[in-house]
């Protein structure tokens, strides 16, 4: 299951427990919500936590379509198509700088905005349409690297955001961040014991299974078919994992691979403690 399906809520507690690090959200899946409803609760994060709150928006479902129906009954989930506009709303009613023509140009969000200061806005995706969208608009780009198909096209994918990218009242020059895949630990070894956890995962998603991640113990000794054991050989081709050394020498490789310092770390495992043991392990590598 999932820690949490509120990011917004989310966001908050780990801002009131931190001091200086920016949160945000990976993502708030727009296409379920009002553009205006998402300007609200992300301006009232800002106003308690000024500087900090960072709007990470995905076009995508994030679900099946039974879960989708639920969140928008008893509408209709909307239009993926229209995806682009809740963007630009999104941004206008942040900014107030909606179109005269809009129909909401007069409506303002509160709590009322900081001066010269919006929360940030990232556009999430892993896609070529992604990142010709936050190109268009002028956004800053967030690539999902993690997803483990994306590998072979993602820098390419990164390069096209690059020069397509037009400058906007929101940003100047273009702003790249990548998620990887990581799972750092003590041993090579250990790091590919923790990950199978999620190995298992990942075949029952594509079995139709929905049950909770299981124990590395557990998903160790599950047997898998030729066919599987290919498809997590394709998927887990780009994954970073073994001891800080190695992880290290691969997250500057994919750094410089993307030409950006800016990553993001995904470490989706069983047990809580190796999660915080890799991004303490990850940490000292980078900041050593």
């Amino acid at each position: 299951g999932y820690a949490g399906t509120a990011p917004e809520i989310l966001i908050g507690q780990i801002a009131t427990q931190t001091n200086t690090i920016k949160v945000g959200s990976g993502g708030v899946m727009l296409s379920h919500y009002s553009a205006f409803k998402v300007a609200e609760v992300f301006r009232l994060l800002d106003a308690f936590f000024p500087e900090r709150i960072e709007i990470g928006i995905g076009r995508a479902p994030g679900s099946d379509q039974l879960t989708a129906a639920a969140l928008s009954y008893p509408k209709y989930p909307m239009d993926i198509q229209q995806f682009p506009q809740q963007v630009v709303d999104l941004i206008g009613h942040l900014s107030e700088t909606l179109d005269q023509e809009h129909p909401f140009v007069n409506i303002k969000v509160q709590p009322g905005s900081t001066p010269n200061h919006m929360p940030d806005i990232w556009l999430l995706g892993s896609s070529d349409y992604s990142a010709r969208l936050a190109a268009e608009l002028g956004l800053p780009f967030s690539f999902a690297d993690f997803f483990g198909t994306t590998a072979a096209h993602g820098p390419q994918i990164a390069d096209l955001y690059r020069k397509a990218f037009k400058p906007s009242g929101y940003l100047n020059e273009p702003k790249l961040s990548v998620a990887l895949n990581v799972m750092c630990a003590e041993t090579e070894e250990k790091a590919e014991f923790i990950t199978t956890s999620r190995n298992i995962s990942r075949i029952n998603s594509i079995r139709g299974i929905r049950e909770p991640m299981i124990s590395p113990e557990e998903a160790s000794a599950i047997s898998l078919n030729p066919i599987e054991i290919q498809h997590l050989a394709q998927v887990n081709s780009n994954q970073i994992l073994g001891t800080k050394e190695q992880v290290k020498e691969k997250i500057l490789a994919s750094s410089e691979s993307y030409q950006t310092d800016q990553i993001n770390i995904v470490s989706n495992c069983y047990y809580f403690e190796d999660r915080i043991n890799s991004y303490t392990l990850v940490a000292e590598a980078l900041i050593a």
